[in-house]
């Protein structure tokens, strides 16, 4: 009986798992998304901040008195 694991191996990977964009560094497809998805956990990141401080995320940074 074959292997799934041993067949899938054995090919390349030429895509991400989870869309057709190949990996790639510079103004690619690829980036892009995972630089919006990285961005989107920071704003995130910033409303949790504000939520559990109560103040706003430039106060809190001491970017505003």
């Amino acid at each position: 009986m074959d292997d799934p694991m041993t067949a899938a191996d054995s090919s390349p990977r030429s895509t991400s798992a989870t869309t057709g964009d190949q990996p790639a560094f510079g103004w690619s497809a690829y980036a892009e998304r995972v630089n919006g998805r990285f961005a989107m956990v920071g704003f995130v990141a910033v409303l949790l901040v504000e939520l559990i401080s109560q103040d706003t995320f430039l106060h809190w940074a001491g970017l505003v008195p």
